[in-house]
């Protein structure tokens, strides 16, 4: 069994793009006049595959076509008369069945990298008359991690040391990526492996090596993220004669011309997709049940790096795919990974609250939000984000225009009561699959069991190397990798949040509401990085450094005070202006406050310290496309937006139900979640 890379979700906008991107070639390199080119959804959506077919036949007439050695086609003028082509959308809408992805990922049937690999790590069998296969089995281990570890230091020594005064240092780079760092690495793991399968132990000390180089091999992420974009770089690098010359050269000298450098580059993601396998047949072969849990422990442990290393590589592409959205995008400052994975993109139309009639719009949908956007040529504009943490989900049913296109709906209810929208589509199977996706990336915000134990468990993107804290198993990928809990900051995959035990900051006296005079909370949110330099006064603790967006406790603090003592699991100074309640503005006035929330949906909102009175705070809100400003009174002891409801705190731990219908009465607008992300809460 080998692990198969997972391929990043297929989107209809990268489908499109390519379609133009081939029109455009056929017109500006082949010459062909606007009217013999097919439209976009002419294929996409095989409205008309005959004009499809037409195109193709103009372009392999083109002296170009011709010059390559390209027969042309027809070769002789047939007759048009029968329509085979014309309707086939309309079949495919009535026959297709729910399920089938037209543009689904299709899998390699054979994989030229694997006979390579084979062929380079071809060990000597052992007699027939060799009856102990486990003993065989270490000394393949063994042995292929030795040929292995030579045909690294055969990629250094005879392509990347003489090429390095042929090619830039970003070639360099962009050829060999960190094959220099993997030979390092190999090179003290083949000494460690021969020292365990040394001293007739029997590969005893195998489990341990494995389980201690596990993070290490992570190094294979990025190589394997990369290898494949080396290779098209080498391939457009060696048209120039000189190159390709340099190259067979090297090769030559490496291994005879057997093998190029473009083939040995896939080795390496071979080789960390193979140790799981080495291990399973080992582990099969061993007798001792004792010995045997062991190595099952070395296994998983590879099993989870190679699944690791595939996700790395997933999410890689995925990055890719959001920054070729992003760029076609206008309207749209936020970066798209910071609403997680692509589920589902697509032509929709689109009715709101404020604007009863249906618009044509086309829609990405994300983990946490749907994107909004009219298109314009080759390029979208963005109309609106609707934030998916504060809208639920309605089936439409199937209402009395059934059948019809477009007639197949849902809705996206806010629950602040600001502003719904309806989504059309096309056919029955469109909705379905929507439906779906957003099903799902509603499970991905608000999974079961994120409130187990006392946990508060959210998306997040980990920076370093993070596992489990259930099943000890890494967090795979580059971005949103699992959960973590905002009060304990436990790490956990989503299908293991009901299985981390009670969290740690459980009764804690997080209901308190202020400290001092109640102008802060315990529960704060960093706002700046913080590495520990300046360090705090030593009096205080040592650096408790931090990123944006941690969650911390505040356990001493004065409004006065430059530091403050804060606590995230471990206990340290931290400066008092780099941390405030979620959504916290800091001092700010009018006008910034409008800055920030301009690009925002309505329902954004941040409560800010006033500049002129750093005592008095206020709310500033979006709300019907403009940016309102509601003052916070204090007095005592207590806080008011209207004169019906006093709060204790600033910040408390639920809106009141009513909060919203006394703000909409006195003419101030309404709240609905915090600028940088929602809160349980409002300020």
């Amino acid at each position: 069994m080998m692990v198969v890379p997972v391929s990043p979700v297929v989107t209809t906008f990268l489908c499109l793009r390519n379609i133009r991107t081939f029109l455009t070639a056929c017109a500006d390199k082949f010459g062909l006049p606007k009217h013999r080119l097919f439209g976009a959804f002419d294929l996409f959506d095989v409205q008309d595959f005959g004009k499809v077919i037409e195109t193709l036949s103009t372009l392999s007439w083109t002296p170009i076509a011709q010059s390559k050695g390209f027969t042309p086609f027809p070769s002789e003028d047939s007759v048009g008369d029968d329509d085979v082509y014309s309707g086939l959308s309309d079949l495919i809408d009535d026959t297709a069945e729910e399920d089938d992805d037209l543009y689904d990922c299709v899998e390699a049937e054979g994989d030229d990298g694997d006979d390579i690999y084979e062929d380079l790590m071809r060990v000597e069998r052992p007699p027939a008359t060799v009856v102990d296969r486990r003993l065989c089995c270490l000394q393949e281990l063994r042995q292929t991690e030795e040929r292995y570890t030579e045909t690294l230091e055969s990629i250094c020594q005879h392509f990347l040391r003489p090429l390095r005064h042929f090619l830039s240092p970003r070639d360099m780079e962009s050829i060999f990526i960190n094959v220099e760092e993997l030979l390092e690495l190999h090179r003290r793991f083949l000494g460690e492996l021969r020292g365990a399968l040394g001293g007739g132990g029997g590969g005893r000390a195998l489990p341990p090596l494995f389980l201690q180089y596990k993070e290490r091999f992570l190094l294979y992420g990025r190589y394997c993220s990369q290898v494949e974009a080396a290779a098209r770089r080498l391939d457009q690098l060696s048209t120039c004669t000189d190159l390709r010359m340099k190259l067979q050269e090297c090769s030559q000298r490496a291994n005879n011309g057997r093998f190029s450098l473009r083939d040995l580059l896939m080795v390496p993601m071979q080789r960390v997709l193979k140790y799981h396998l080495l291990l399973q047949e080992l582990v099969k072969l061993t007798p001792d049940a004792a010995e045997r849990e062991r190595l099952r422990g070395a296994l998983d442990a590879m099993r989870d790096l190679a699944q690791c290393v595939n996700e790395v590589k997933r999410d890689n592409e995925t990055l890719k795919q959001l920054t070729s959205i992003q760029l076609c995008l206008h309207n749209m400052p936020q970066s798209l990974a910071q609403f997680g994975r692509p589920k589902i993109d697509g032509e929709l139309k689109v009715s709101s609250t404020e604007r009863r009639s249906k618009v044509d719009r086309y829609g990405f949908l994300l983990d946490k939000a749907l994107i909004i956007c009219k298109r314009r040529g080759d390029s979208y504009e963005t109309k609106d984000m609707v934030d998916l943490q504060s809208h639920q989900l309605r089936d439409g049913g199937l209402g009395p225009r059934d059948g019809k296109k477009w007639s197949h709906t849902f809705m996206l209810l806010d629950t602040a009561g600001l502003q719904d929208y309806e989504l059309f589509f096309k056919t029955r199977e469109l909705k379905k699959k929507w439906l779906e996706q957003f099903e799902m990336a509603l499970s991905n915000i608000f999974p079961e069991h994120a409130l187990a134990d006392g946990h508060e468990f959210q998306m997040f993107s980990f920076e370093d190397t993070t596992s489990c804290r259930a099943c000890q198993m890494l967090l795979r990928g580059t971005f949103y990798q699992g959960y973590r809990c905002s009060r304990c900051r436990a790490p956990a995959h989503k299908e293991c949040l009901g299985r981390v035990g009670t969290c740690g900051k459980a009764g804690t006296g997080e209901e308190h509401h202020g400290i001092g005079e109640g102008h802060w909370l315990p529960k704060m949110e960093s706002t700046q990085p913080y590495s520990g330099v300046p360090p705090p006064p030593g009096v205080l603790a040592p650096p408790l450094r931090l990123s944006p967006g941690d969650v911390v406790e505040v356990t001493v603090a004065e409004a006065e005070e430059l530091w403050w003592q804060v606590g995230d699991g471990g206990r340290g100074g931290h400066p008092g202006g780099a941390v405030g309640p979620p959504g916290f503005g800091g001092a700010l006035e009018r006008a910034g406050a409008e800055r920030a929330l301009s690009p925002r949906s309505d329902g954004a909102f941040l409560v800010r310290q006033r500049l002129k009175d750093p005592a008095d705070f206020a709310i500033s809100l979006k709300y019907r496309g403009e940016v309102k400003h509601i003052k916070v009174t204090a007095s005592e002891g207590l806080y008011r937006v209207t004169e019906k409801k006093a709060f204790k705190g600033l910040v408390v731990r639920a809106r009141p139900q009513n909060f919203l219908g006394d703000i909409q009465k006195s003419g101030k607008g309404s709240i609905g979640s915090p600028r940088k992300r929602p809160s349980r809460g409002w300020w």
